[in-house]
């Protein structure tokens, strides 16, 4: 069988602030459908990276190819950065990753608010769309994010560290169901991840970002797995 093209290239790629070199000489290929946790130690460069693939940061040197000229990501962030007085429930916030197609002026059609509907049910808060943001949990709140990424039609799915702050149950729900993205729907799901034990039963690989490198790597090869110095991630 073909091997698919991949979404995603990064070739000999460099990232810095100012004179501090961060990550230096990054080959990546990221296959469509990839279910892609970035792990590595904190301050190693996993925001950073994923930064510069969304395009919110320039690259030193190389170059990072992306359809997202014409297939626009889906960046969530972490739920702690919205401001919990934001007078919006969890269906209008959903509803808005439809105004890219839409417009401002363009009234969500009956089809458009059943999308919406589904979406919310399938994230398992078909009870709650009607909550303001501020009385969901941290669990919810990511989930409503991510719902409204997937309404503006995202094919890929950039988050940092989606998991952070939440319970262990919550936790084990939202990675499950970013899986369920990559593996039933095929998005391609990219996210830094802090701890290795949420993942490592749903996917060979992971990218690697450590000592100013980035790689691709099976859990084998990773240097926890060789006695080295990972074991906090």
């Amino acid at each position: 069988m073909t091997e698919p093209e991949p979404i995603i290239r990064c070739r000999d790629v460099t990232l810095a602030y100012g004179q501090d070199v961060v990550l230096e000489k990054v080959d990546l290929e990221i296959a469509p459908g990839s279910f892609l946790p970035f792990v590595g130690p904190n301050g190693a460069g996993k925001t950073t990276l994923l930064r510069a693939i969304l395009g919110l940061k320039e690259t030193e040197a190389g170059t990072i190819t992306t359809p997202f000229d014409r297939l626009p990501p889906g960046f969530v962030a972490q739920h702690q950065s919205i401001d919990l007085l934001f007078p919006v429930v969890a269906r209008d916030i959903v509803m808005m990753g439809l105004f890219p197609r839409l417009g401002w002026w363009r009234r969500p059609s009956t089809e458009d608010r059943r999308q919406v509907d589904r979406l919310l049910v399938r994230f398992n808060l078909g009870a709650h769309g009607g909550k303001a943001f501020h009385e969901l949990s941290g669990g919810m709140r990511q989930k409503v994010l991510i719902a409204r990424a997937l309404a503006a039609g995202a094919e890929v799915l950039i988050m940092d560290e989606p998991t952070a702050m939440l319970d262990a149950d919550s936790e084990n729900e939202l990675i499950g169901l970013l899986h369920d993205l990559a593996v039933r729907d095929g998005k391609t799901v990219l996210f830094a991840q802090h701890g290795l034990d949420l993942v490592r039963n749903l996917t060979s690989q992971v990218c690697w970002v450590h000592r100013g490198r980035a790689a691709v790597m099976r859990w084998q090869d990773l240097p926890s797995a060789r006695g080295e110095e990972a074991a906090h991630v």
